[in-house]
């Protein structure tokens, strides 16, 4: 069967997408100068057990992806639902993200959010392009998990489990 005429809209494609809940995290990642950047991911996801590999999804156009792509080393911060605002403001442009966060270095450097139900710290395991975004994968070599309910987003809205 030819695709050929099938397709959709990048409108139509989002709406679809977004039918699909998922938790809110923040990919951070510290530049060689050790400078903290990060920015709010929902394109995140476990890849694999042994070895312990998780994936995050990063658009060609953000900020700091230049600070992912020279990284040997990456954060991953499990948002509670009560961090709506940390959620909002890593994924505004043209501000320091970090400035009043209350943050820390984790063993690797990267950066790692307190207050969150993870941290992970994970070593660069691959990188590939898919369209216009970089899928990373990291196999996570630390993790902190904290208790608590998760911010969940659907159809372009944040929403609570019931």
């Amino acid at each position: 069967m030819s695709s050929e005429g099938l397709g959709v809209t990048g409108k139509e494609f989002r709406r679809a997408c977004g039918r699909f809940a998922t938790g809110v995290t923040v990919a951070s990642v510290a530049d060689a100068r050790g400078t903290p950047h990060g920015l709010t991911v929902s394109s995140f996801t476990s890849v694999s057990l042994d070895p312990p590999l998780i994936l995050i999804c990063l658009g060609h156009a953000v900020s700091v992806i230049d600070a992912f792509r020279a990284a040997d080393y990456f954060g991953i911060n499990v948002l509670a639902e009560h961090q709506r605002e940390l959620s909002e403001r890593f994924a505004r442009k043209g501000e320091d993200r970090f400035d009043g966060v209350d943050w820390s270095r984790g063993e690797t450097g990267v950066p790692l959010i307190e207050g969150v139900l993870a941290q992970m710290e994970c070593a660069v395991y691959q990188r590939f392009t898919a369209g216009d975004h970089d899928i990373v994968v990291g196999k996570m070599v630390r993790a902190h998990v904290g208790e608590g309910r998760p911010l969940i987003h659907f159809a372009s809205h944040y929403t609570r489990l019931a």
